[in-house]
């Protein structure tokens, strides 16, 4: 490595605070070109799931990838056939490669969202058609709620979901959206004033657009409503957003049916794109609202390399996580564990949001990909008797 940088930078991902076992270890290769690390990962690269990192020529880790098996992975990318793809283009800024093994490949999947979030690597966006990028669906930003999209959402928000696909279908959407809802749009700028504000001079509070008169607003800039009625509406996009409301759906079905009945077909044309958009939304908003509500139990996870592991979900989102007891007396430690994990998931109206609120479509996504894996769950009341079965069986 001192061959490639004069000042060798540091190796690793840092610590990992969803692996409730020891640390794991990390390996690298580098080279001055892409044989010398082609022939390095087929020496030393092992065949099991894990995260890998690429550095470029100043050391600087541009890409964050995860696979069932590591080296077929990284082989891949120096295929002949990946030349001109997006892999091909990475390889070609890269000096060294490392990597670190996990356990499972569902922790494989939770370590990467994590390091994603942690580094922002500038090729697991840079190379990615907007239209693929992820996005955020925001309500939020006072005095005046209203929908949004973020690459990265704000923490002051009435609501967060996502990550969405397809930054033109998603702002078509969200257009929409506010359209139905009847919230506002305009820049953090513009001054608002609700109705029921005193003010010393009687003054006429013009629109900053024309939304008020077309109806598709409530005018809070131009006093043309009160602070609760604007409030009602930010409830109903809210119950929208958790995957409850099909307000928006109806809405716009009528309005293309209108428009095709008076052969304005354009206008209804442009009613069927948005409303795909928002079909769209809801539908993945419905799948997040499952998960909030059908997830939640521990999910048994075995690792290749003996290390078991135990994650709690709940709300659909990973909540906790522990290493799996192996004999009686590790499973007596884990027992006050698992009274603290039958406290949290105790609470039915808590539907998620605690630490990790990020792993929620992640959580959807395996299961709805892995759908038998739902069968090897089980409440945190329930794990001494899978505890037992399982030595049981083992025995």
């Amino acid at each position: 490595m001192e061959a490639i940088w004069p000042e060798q930078p540091a190796f690793g991902f840092g610590i990992d605070s969803l692996n409730p076992h020891a640390p794991r270890g990390i390996e690298a290769v580098g080279g001055q070109t892409k044989r010398e690390i082609r022939d390095q990962i087929v020496q030393t690269c092992p065949q099991v799931p894990g995260v890998y990192g690429m550095l470029s020529r100043k050391g600087d880790l541009i890409y964050v990838g995860k696979s069932k098996s590591l080296r077929s992975r990284l082989l891949s990318y120096f295929a002949d056939s990946n030349k001109d793809e997006k892999g091909g283009r990475i390889i070609e800024n890269t000096r060294a490669i490392q990597w670190e093994t996990q356990p499972s490949d569902f922790a494989a999947l939770v370590r990467e969202q994590q390091l994603i979030r942690r580094f922002s690597p500038r090729w697991n966006v840079q190379g990615v058609p907007k239209r693929q990028r992820p996005v955020y669906l925001c309500l939020g930003r006072v005095p005046a709620p209203y929908f949004f999209l973020a690459a990265k959402p704000p923490q002051d928000c009435v609501g967060v979901e996502g990550p969405f696909f397809g930054a033109k279908r998603m702002q078509r959407a969200i257009d929409a959206l506010n359209k139905v809802f009847r919230l506002r749009d305009c820049s953090q700028q513009q001054v608002f004033h609700f109705a029921e504000q005193l003010q010393l001079f009687d003054l006429e509070h013009r629109p900053g657009c024309l939304r008020l008169e077309l109806n598709t607003c409530l005018g809070p800039c131009a006093a043309a409503c009160t602070g609760d009625a604007y409030q009602t509406q930010v409830n109903a996009a809210q119950s929208f957003l958790e995957g409850f409301n099909d307000e928006p759906i109806v809405a716009l079905q009528d309005q293309m049916e209108s428009a095709s009945a008076n052969q304005q077909y354009e206008l209804a044309g442009r009613a069927y794109e948005t409303l795909a958009s928002v079909k769209y939304v809801h539908r993945k908003l419905a799948m997040l609202a499952k998960a909030r509500r059908d997830y939640t139990f521990i999910y048994p996870v075995a690792g290749y390399d003996g290390c078991h592991t135990w994650y709690l979900i709940h709300g659909g989102e990973l909540a906790a996580v522990a290493a799996a007891p192996k004999n009686a007396e590790q499973y007596a430690k884990m027992k006050p564990t698992l009274e603290h994990w039958k406290a949290i998931t105790a609470n039915t109206i808590d539907r998620g949001h605690g630490a990790y609120p990020h792993t929620l479509n992640l959580v959807a996504t395996w299961f709805r990909k892995n759908r038998t894996e739902r069968q090897r769950t089980f409440l945190p009341e329930q794990a001494g008797r899978k505890y037992r079965a399982v030595l049981k069986k083992v025995g």
